[in-house]
C-alpha cells in the first residue's frame, strides 16, 4: 500500500473555490480510485490543500491517472488549474504501527496537525522502531489519523497526522502526553527540520 499526498498551494482566497469545484467533480474522480482524506490548512502555509489518494502500488497509480485522463466526462467538468500557484506531490509508505486510513470514525468537527520531520540519511528506521514501542501509550490522548515515511518526492520525510476536537484540545493533550516521560519517542536522532501545519478537513473528506 501507498499513499499519495499532493499539496496544492492556490491563489490567496482560492481555498473555497477550489474546494467547491473538487466536491462536484469527486463522484467522477472516485470511479477511478477513492480518496482518502482531503484538507485545508489554517495554521501554517496558508491557502493549501492537501488530498490524499491510496493505492495498492505505482502500477495501481499509474492506470488510475491514464483512465483519468481518457474520462471525458470527468474533464468536463472545471478542474482547478487555474486557481494552483505550485503543486507537490509526495509517495508515501504508512509506517508499520499506522492503522489503515478510514478504518476508524473518528466523529465530525475535528482539527488535524499534520507534523513534517525531516531526518538525516539513515535515521528513519531508529524513528520508526522508537514510535512503535510507545505509540500505543501516546494514542490513548488522542488518535494518529496517519503517519508515514516519503518514498518519492521529498526524501527523509517522517510524516504524522493527530486528531483534535480543536486547538483547546490540542494544547491540553500535548502538555498532558508528554507527562511521565514516554513521549515523545527516544530514537538517539533528531530532526533536522521540523514543519506543521494545523488542517481543517473539507465537508467531503472522508476524514472530518
Amino acid at each position: 500500500m501507498i499513499h499519495e499526498v499532493r499539496t496544492y498551494t492556490l491563489r490567496t482566497g482560492a481555498v473555497a473555490e477550489f474546494e467547491d469545484r473538487f466536491a462536484k467533480r469527486k463522484p467522477l474522480r472516485e470511479k477511478h480510485s477513492k480518496l482518502g482524506a482531503f484538507w485545508h490548512t489554517d495554521f501554517g502555509p496558508l491557502n493549501q490543500v492537501i488530498h490524499v489518494w491510496p493505492y495498492a502500488d505505482l502500477q495501481e497509480r499509474t492506470a488510475v491517472r491514464e483512465a483519468m485522463a481518457k474520462d471525458a466526462e470527468l474533464n468536463a467538468l472545471p478542474g482547478g488549474r487555474d486557481l494552483i500557484v505550485e503543486q507537490q506531490s509526495d509517495i508515501m509508505i504508512p509506517a508499520p504501527f499506522m492503522q489503515p486510513l478510514g478504518s476508524r470514525d473518528f466523529g465530525t468537527g475535528n482539527v488535524y496537525e499534520m507534523r513534517i520531520y525531516t531526518y538525516a540519511p539513515g535515521d528513519l528506521p531508529k524513528v520508526l522502531e522508537a514510535w512503535g514501542k510507545v505509540i500505543a501509550t501516546r494514542e490513548q490522548f488522542s488518535p494518529l489519523a496517519a503517519c508515514w515515511t516519503s518514498d518519492i518526492g521529498g526524501l527523509n520525510k517522517f510524516v504524522h497526522v493527530w486528531v483534535y476536537r480543536d486547538s483547546n484540545e490540542r494544547t491540553r493533550i500535548r502538555e498532558e502526553s508528554r507527562k511521565g516521560g514516554q513521549w515523545p519517542p527516544q530514537s538517539g536522532v533528531r530532526p533536522v527540520r521540523q514543519e506543521n501545519k494545523l488542517l481543517i478537513p473539507a465537508s467531503f473528506s472522508p476524514l472530518r
